[in-house]
């Protein structure tokens, strides 16, 4: 039923927060009938550095994603995009949010000219899936999955990513939201936590809805 109502889902969220894992299994539930289309951080080879030295790697690391992700994009432009369900973990929306983090004001602006020069005109899903944690658990699961140009990511950076990311959402109206505090869920390894977001989600009517769980 989930996507005979909406056949284009984006997963969002900060980093560690589950969303690449969220979209895996949403997308593995519907088989051959939908397409999934992954962000690779792994592939960008100016993260690490980054992650290392920000001030001197963030333009590199930020211009290579936003080429990637309108790679990845231009799936969604072709003729057959109507033909099954899609699953993403990225919206290109969110590309400016990270480069207003971690750029200065110079590179901010000729990120800016070249971000509207090459910014696909790819379709709005059909809904959002805004996965939220606090950033005491994100660093709990960025370190506990142990990536490597993951290891020097702080805690201040997550929480003014996390900071970040509230910022776009209250304004964001793109498409239906559902929102979800995952801090006391786990979609990959508990199968009823999953089934309960999906029956969620199936019951949504508006264009902005909460789930979360108490500890």
């Amino acid at each position: 039923m989930l996507f005979e109502k909406y056949s284009y889902i984006a997963v969002e969220g900060p980093i560690g927060v589950g969303k690449t894992s969220l979209a895996r299994r949403l997308a593995a539930r519907f088989g051959d009938h939908c397409r999934l289309l992954l962000e690779k951080p792994e592939r960008n080879p100016f993260l690490a550095r980054f992650y290392e030295d920000p001030q001197r790697f963030a333009l590199s690391a930020q211009l290579f994603f936003l080429f990637q992700r309108i790679q990845e994009l231009q799936e969604l432009i072709q003729p057959d995009m109507f033909s099954r369900a899609t699953v993403t973990d990225f919206l290109i929306e969110k590309d400016p949010l990270f480069a207003r983090l971690t750029l200065g004001d110079e590179e901010y602006y000729l990120y800016q000219q070249m971000y509207k020069h090459l910014q696909p005109q790819v379709p709005v899903p059909d809904l959002v899936i805004y996965l939220q944690a606090s950033p005491e658990k994100l660093i709990e699961r960025v370190r506990r999955r142990n990536t490597a140009y993951e290891r020097n990511i702080t805690e201040d950076y997550l929480v003014r990513l996390v900071e970040s990311y509230s910022r776009f959402f209250l304004h964001y109206e793109a498409a239906p939201v559902f929102m979800v505090n995952s801090d006391n869920l786990n979609f990959v390894e508990e199968s009823n936590d999953f089934d309960l977001l999906i029956e969620r989600i199936d019951r949504m009517r508006g264009g902005r809805e909460f789930f979360s769980r108490g500890a």
